[in-house]
């Protein structure tokens, strides 16, 4: 008599922890490859830090992540079953692409776009060496207006002060435009030709430059 429906139900217990704000999202980044509590940050800027922590606790005690000291180091790892939401997430973004395509304005920002480019750069197209991309977005916030990316053969770093380094290309964009190119909706060269993107860099440089990124893994979606 006394019992809920979850206790009948899997989607409804499945839901019990999933529908919380922000979860699916925290899944997400650990999907991508996340694994430091300041990644996680950095992937999720708008959610604070006690309740990331307060989520990833929750998922900790489901068993859907698992949390590993090493020294001073804390890493998280998504679990056997954690990784069984990987096939969720895709659909989940999939119908987003299909059925919510028009991003608002509000939706639009450099810091989240960086953070998904810098997990798509292709090092086997870029120089073997420290290159470094600045990104400026004229019509941001003073704050959120300059980006640099600096990939090495080891890893990619995003930075929003200047890391010190001599920049290779300069990428001035229109964020709308950039955003599209990185969805799929709109090609580089459409943007070139607009005047939305601008490269400045060695033309060798300038030339490769779309193919140093693989398009975010929603791009080739159909729309409706």
């Amino acid at each position: 008599m006394g019992a809920s429906y979850g206790q009948f139900c899997p989607v409804a217990k499945a839901m019990e922890l999933l529908d919380e704000r922000w979860t699916i999202l925290v899944i997400r980044e650990l999907i991508l490859g996340s694994r430091r509590f300041n990644d996680l940050r950095r992937g999720l800027p708008r959610m604070s830090p006690t309740l990331l922590s307060r989520r990833l606790q929750q998922l900790a005690a489901a068993g859907v992540v698992e949390r590993r000291e090493s020294g001073a180091e804390v890493e998280y790892e998504l679990t056997t079953a954690g990784r069984e939401l990987q096939p969720i997430v895709v659909a989940l973004g999939e119908w987003g692409t299909r059925w919510i395509p028009e991003l608002g304005d509000r939706d639009l920002d450099p810091k989240l776009l960086l953070w998904d480019m810098h997990r798509s750069v292709d090092h086997g197209a870029v120089p073997p060496r420290r290159t470094v991309l600045q990104f400026r977005f004229p019509g941001a916030l003073t704050r959120a207006r300059d980006w640099w990316l600096v990939i090495t053969p080891a890893e990619v770093d995003v930075c929003d002060v200047d890391p010190g380094h001599d920049v290779d290309v300069l990428v001035t964009a229109d964020l709308r435009c950039l955003v599209d190119v990185w969805r799929g909706e709109r090609s580089w060269a459409s943007g070139l030709r607009s005047g939305e993107l601008a490269f400045q860099g060695p033309e060798n440089l300038r030339r490769a430059l779309p193919d140093w990124f693989r398009q975010s893994v929603f791009a080739g979606v159909p729309r409706p």
